[in-house]
């Protein structure tokens, strides 16, 4: 209500933060070189989209994380998250500097073996493993992560078939203050089913108890969470000891790290507020070592790494298609990389710069993508430029999950490059065509030589189009 001219007070949120209003009028310029490439020559050489992968980021962060995790805890393995990034050369990086692989499917673990990567250095997760999958991964003795009562008496059969007992890791949920909590995965711990599963395993002729796993969640921005999960793992292994005199030989911390990504209802930048690796580790590993039994041998600790060694090594080269000005000034701008591209784009605001120096005014820019469909949207806001078709943004950090997420939905795949440590650019996947696209289709021969009746179509069009001009002079 209002009355003798007063009007009631209204709140604009400040999407962007403080720094972005402030700045209306600056230079608008990162960098036009990603590790000493000039981004001008990508695109001449590659093609727009294109994604650019760094090699020695990929490395630089291996190390800071293995760093941290090693230095506190005395038997440490890294297992590289193949859903994160399944591309061979990234997942090659990080094979050659001492990680695993964690995978998800019978797909991926196919995709490990033809890496190299041994049955026995393969940890096998996921709330689905076909009898199949499990026969495969029990004959090469994969670490098998069970998830549910019913994949426990599938192995048991296996076991019994095979005449040996089957070595298992018993994958826990719980609460630690992440919502939501998955509790898609895995024994719950708080209802008493993941020792009921303990005690399960550990009685049965057929199975050995080896391993106790727990991944919370995703992107983890509160490292206290994993001393919850910590703890109540360690819970378990008291249980296994004293119970059933079984001495777990490792402990799986799973994974859920967080990058320098910024989460939509985040304020400030994600690279301020996401933890250390060190606060990570120290959250982790403080804590198994307070709380693990003194009587037996220290557990391994692995760690399915993902999102946090990968995600800050990729980014993403996109042209301006065209743009617009509506009347309050807000910019449109229509770029040639889409959600089809950049799944994440659901929940990151990503960091977006020009490649070429401005001068002059920024405002509040929507980035849309070259998809006929209104949600393909990959900034809602951001403070740009006026842009020109042809000038280049770049977007970053996109090296988490949009490579395996990706799908050529209306436009093509774009090409995937990895910079070396010596500078070096090679393709580590080509740019798609058709051909790709329809590798697997079959047109069934019936159809294969009946002709398309473009005449009767064209006659029908030019029927309909004289009717309505008849009915238009009416």
């Amino acid at each position: 209500m209002q009355s003798n001219g007063y009007v009631a007070p209204s709140l604009t949120p400040n999407r962007n933060g403080f720094f972005d209003t402030m700045n209306t009028s600056h230079q608008q310029y990162r960098n036009d070189q990603i590790e000493g490439v000039s981004i001008e020559e990508l695109t001449e050489r590659f093609g727009s989209p294109l994604f650019v992968f760094s090699e020695r980021a990929l490395r630089a962060k291996y190390h800071e994380a293995y760093t941290a995790f090693s230095t506190r805890y005395p038997d440490v393995q890294f297992a590289w998250s193949y859903k994160t990034n399944y591309l061979k050369a990234i997942c090659k990086v990080f094979h050659e500097e001492g990680s695993i692989a964690e995978v998800v499917s019978d797909f991926e673990y196919e995709k490990a073996r033809k890496l190299g990567i041994p049955g026995h250095q393969i940890i096998v997760n996921g709330p689905y493993k076909s009898e199949t999958f499990l026969r495969l991964a029990v004959s090469e003795n994969a670490k098998i992560q069970v998830d549910n009562h019913q994949e426990i008496g599938t192995i048991e059969k296996i076991a019994e078939e095979i005449g040996r007992p089957v070595n298992v890791a018993i994958r826990v949920n719980m609460v630690t203050g992440c919502e939501p909590a998955w509790t898609k995965f895995g024994f719950n711990f708080e209802s008493g089913d993941a020792m009921l599963a303990v005690s399960r395993v550990c009685s049965s002729e057929h199975l050995n108890l080896v391993g106790l796993h727990s991944h919370i969640g995703t992107f983890i921005l509160d490292p206290n969470q994993y001393r919850v999960s910590m703890q109540n793992l360690c819970a378990l292994v008291w249980g296994a000891y004293t119970q059933y005199g079984v001495e777990v030989e490792y402990i799986n911390a799973g994974g859920g790290f967080a990058s320098a990504n910024t989460l939509h209802y985040q304020y400030l930048p994600g690279k301020d507020v996401v933890p250390s690796f060190n606060q990570y580790a120290e959250a982790i590993c403080d804590t198994l070592l307070l709380n693990l039994p003194k009587e037996m041998p220290t557990p391994k600790l692995y760690l399915e790494t993902g999102r946090a060694l990968v995600d800050e090594a990729g980014y993403l080269i996109t042209s301006v298609l065209h743009g617009r000005h509506s009347g309050d000034g807000r910019q449109s701008l229509v770029v040639d990389a889409g959600i089809n591209l950049l799944y994440t784009a659901a929940w990151y605001k990503f960091d977006i710069q020009t490649t070429q120096p401005f001068e002059g005014p920024v405002g509040p820019t929507t980035l849309y993508g070259p998809l006929c469909m209104n949600i393909d949207v990959i900034r809602q806001e951001v403070y740009l430029p006026t842009m020109s078709p042809g000038q280049t943004l770049l977007i970053h950090p996109v090296g988490a999950y949009n490579i395996t997420q990706s799908m050529q939905f209306i436009t093509y795949r774009p090409a995937v490059v990895m910079i070396g440590l010596d500078g070096t650019v090679d393709i580590i996947r080509r740019a798609e065509n058709l051909e790709h696209v329809e590798a697997l289709e079959e047109l069934p021969e019936r159809m294969q030589d009946k002709p398309v009746k473009n005449d009767r179509r064209r006659n029908g069009t030019n029927r309909l189009t004289s009717e309505l001009a008849d009915a238009a002079r009416r």
